[in-house]
């Protein structure tokens, strides 16, 4: 098999499997938080260190909501079985970045990473999400560059990648929906929040050899279990959140 094909191959298969790298953090973070050693932390260091990861990740969290709540049916979806695409978007943030999605799932992981403060785990996760998700983008390329030829290639040679140009900014075609987000986000955001909470409980019953359920985390977990039942209901029992022109 040549090896752009064994790449594209891969990176499909990847594709499919994207939503199970959560899983694979959790497990890794247990031993990274039970032998990192905090000692020269502070409590003013470490409310600054929790306060620069909550807003990394909550970063990737609007870079994810402002990519969903601003493309139409068919496109930047949660499927996983296959590449799916019924237009091209050229304008809004995909003027700027070509793979918004994953620049926000990226910051939305590293925020929680680095929340372990733990400078090696922060590198080897940066290093795994470039390698995992670099053939996954080379897999979704592939399929646009076959499916919309032309076009694709010319606006790929003026859009990066991954770091965003916001000198190439242009003004999107479709307005922000803020119920699509509502609708398509809930998960993603429990997913969040809960992955600080099991870090923050972690690394104090490694530390104190008790668990303390009364701290602030537990409340925000507490909140956005709340808040995703809620949006949840509402999309599967209303039609509050429905669109007819949105995914």
């Amino acid at each position: 098999m040549a090896l752009i094909h064994s790449f594209e191959k891969s990176g499909n298969t990847l594709f499919r499997y994207r939503g199970q790298i959560p899983v694979i953090l959790f497990i890794l973070a247990v031993p990274v938080i039970y032998f990192t050693d905090n000692y020269f932390i502070n409590q003013s260091v470490e409310n600054l260190f929790s306060i620069v990861a909550v807003l990394i990740s909550f970063c990737g969290l609007i870079i994810r909501a402002i990519s969903i709540g601003t493309t139409p049916k068919g496109t930047s979806g949660r499927n996983t079985k296959e590449q799916v695409a019924e237009s091209l978007n050229q304008t809004g943030i995909y003027s700027m970045v070509r793979h918004p999605l994953y620049l926000g799932n990226y910051l939305m992981w590293i925020g929680i990473v680095f929340f372990t403060y733990n400078i090696y785990f922060i590198v080897i996760v940066s290093l795994a999400f470039w390698l995992y998700y670099e053939r996954i983008m080379f897999a979704e390329e592939r399929f646009l560059e076959r499916k919309f030829g032309e076009a694709y290639l010319k606006w790929s040679e003026q859009v990066p990648a991954f770091f965003p140009a916001f000198s190439k900014y242009k003004k999107g075609q479709i307005p922000f929906s803020m119920k699509s987000v509502l609708r398509r986000e809930y998960s993603g955001f429990l997913a969040t929040v809960l992955s600080f909470a099991f870090v923050d409980h972690l690394r104090y019953y490694f530390e104190n050899d008790q668990f303390q359920w009364y701290r602030i985390s537990t409340w925000c977990l507490a909140g956005s279990i709340l808040l995703t039942l809620v949006l949840r209901t509402l999309k599967h029992a209303t039609n509050l959140l429905s669109e007819t022109d949105r995914s």
